[in-house]
């Protein structure tokens, strides 16, 4: 029952384990090498919105105020994993589907 690993598996599980270094490295290189400070496009807007119109005034106050930066960035990749997740299972679901009915499609009729 305990069957090994084919060479092809093998090679699969090196490459995904690359992959997933690759990505990794991709996240973290940024953060380390890179030197300033990581603000969003509301600072940005905010800023140009006063350059503009000086006497500017929102018209509404945010419902929720995060106590830090971090926190808001915590919530907004939350936000995002949580829209990623959802769009992947719905991508899965409908290919799932679409297999299923083309392997009934190509089974014989009794």
């Amino acid at each position: 029952m305990n069957q090994k690993p084919t060479k092809n598996q093998q090679a699969t599980s090196q490459q995904n384990w690359m992959l997933v270094i690759a990505v990794v490295a991709l996240a973290v290189i940024p953060l380390v090498f890179v030197q300033g400070e990581y603000g969003g496009a509301d600072g940005e807007a905010q800023k140009a919105i006063t350059e503009i119109q000086p006497d500017y005034k929102p018209w509404f106050n945010h419902l929720f105020e995060p106590a830090s930066g971090e926190i808001a960035s915590l919530l907004f990749a939350t936000q995002a994993a949580l829209g990623a997740g959802a769009i992947g299972y719905a991508i899965g679901l409908y290919k799932g589907r679409s297999q299923s009915q083309q392997s009934d499609d190509k089974s014989p009729l009794e």
